[in-house]
């Protein structure tokens, strides 16, 4: 999954849309992980370096970032074709 070239990611955790004008908050941990997938990054690799960095439940954190992509989806973040 890849977030759009259009997502402009600020460092403050917002989040701008330009082909939609829409713009979104983010908190610290998913500022994270969206830049992740901005890098190209896939689940895996996201899962381990989160898993290491934070040490929290394999379980809570695939329950998180699974809705985390669905929100994202929603709001046509991410290219359709990935």
């Amino acid at each position: 999954m890849k977030i759009k070239k259009e997502i402009i990611i600020k460092d403050a955790g917002f989040i701008f849309n330009q082909a939609t004008g829409e713009s979104f908050s983010l908190n610290p941990f998913a500022l994270e992980i969206i830049r992740k997938l901005k890098e190209g990054k896939n689940c895996a690799e996201i899962k381990q370096e989160i898993l290491d960095k934070y040490h929290t439940d394999e379980l809570i954190f695939e329950r998180d970032y699974y809705d985390f992509l669905y929100m994202i989806n929603h709001y046509q973040l991410t290219d359709k074709d990935e």
